[in-house]
């Protein structure tokens, strides 16, 4: 879980630090990672003032190999709390820095460790495979991780005769399930972005550009899933619209990664899926609390820094290792 930082970061000062409105960000940002020897790491749902500065762009499982082969001294994770106690757990020997840490996980969050130990606990006849969206205390309750790209694979790798946990999310475990034809036990959790994405107004959207595809990250809804022409993990999404010859698309996740297909494909048309009220609620709160500003502050004064229990970090990082064996064979 999260730890309780914000008072505690507004004491230290880290939140209300001023900047000189002259200071160019972007150079100095540079020139503090080149003498940090750090490296940036950043989410395809980051802003894109952040996805142009940083050293990597990814999804979980690319990002989390990429923190496990770098040589860089400091990390500084431009996403939420999860992926840098990722970074973390794989990385002991390196400072892990997350911008703000109170930039949490609605997922994560929905698979509180006390409630979850007492589901396994309930079930040890089970093999539990956890996507990678939790807690390092959830992790450590988890036989294998899984992101959304190397799930299907994770599960096949379980002896057909072993029953499967598969948490937190249950739509991506529902969409497993009629992937790989294995029954699992799911744990009820699910994404506040993912969950919010209106089926009438999709369907809307496609009736107005009978040629766009609609593509969706698999922790949606099935009700969107059923109708989407490509569900994929963001890397599988972004890798779609490259090989695809349509041009015109509708993208049912986050909004941050629009930034990257547009960057990379500006010949075609990229249509965010309305969510089901007038909000910006396919915008993960959570993920645009990190800033250029806070990235800045982050490396100037190497805080706030990911700190783990070593006890809790070792057995976080067997499920994980499982995963980036899996992964790689």
């Amino acid at each position: 879980m999260i730890p309780d930082v914000e008072n505690e970061l507004r004491l230290q000062g880290y939140l209300n630090r001023p900047i000189d409105p002259d200071l160019d960000l972007v150079e100095e940002i540079l020139r503090l990672k080149k003498e940090k020897q750090a490296v940036i790491l950043a989410h395809y749902y980051q802003d894109s003032d952040i996805q142009d500065i940083a050293d990597y762009i990814g999804d979980s499982l690319g990002l989390s190999q990429e923190a496990a082969r770098t040589d860089a001294r400091i990390i500084v994770f431009a996403g939420v709390h999860f992926m840098a106690e990722v970074a973390k757990i794989i990385c002991p020997d390196k400072k892990v820095l997350l911008p703000d840490l109170r930039a949490g996980c609605s997922l994560a969050d929905s698979a509180p460790a006390e409630e979850f130990r007492r589901f396994r606990e309930a079930h040890p006849d089970h093999v539990v495979i956890s996507y990678i969206n939790c807690s390092a205390e959830v992790k450590a309750l988890s036989d294998i991780i899984c992101t959304s790209s190397n799930a299907e694979k994770i599960i096949q790798s379980v002896p057909p005769e072993k029953p499967i946990i598969f948490a937190p999310d249950k739509n991506l475990g529902k969409y497993l399930m009629k992937k790989t034809g294995r029954q699992m036990l799911l744990w009820n959790g699910s994404c506040m972005v993912h969950e919010l994405f209106s089926l009438e107004k999709i369907t809307r959207l496609k009736m107005r550009y009978p040629d766009a595809k609609l593509i969706a990250h698999p922790e949606c809804e099935e009700a969107i899933l059923n109708i989407a022409d490509f569900v994929g993990s963001t890397t599988a999404l972004l890798r779609f619209v490259g090989k695809d010859s349509v041009k015109t698309y509708i993208v049912a996740t986050e909004s941050g990664i629009l930034h990257q297909m547009e960057k990379t494909y500006p010949e075609k048309t990229f249509i965010p899926a309305p969510p089901e009220n007038s909000c910006a609620c396919n915008n993960c709160p959570h993920m645009k609390l990190n800033t250029l500003e806070k990235l800045y502050l982050c490396l100037f004064y190497e805080q706030p820094e990911i700190v783990l229990d070593e006890e809790l970090r070792l057995k976080a990082y067997r499920p994980l290792a499982r995963m980036l064996e899996i992964s790689a064979s």
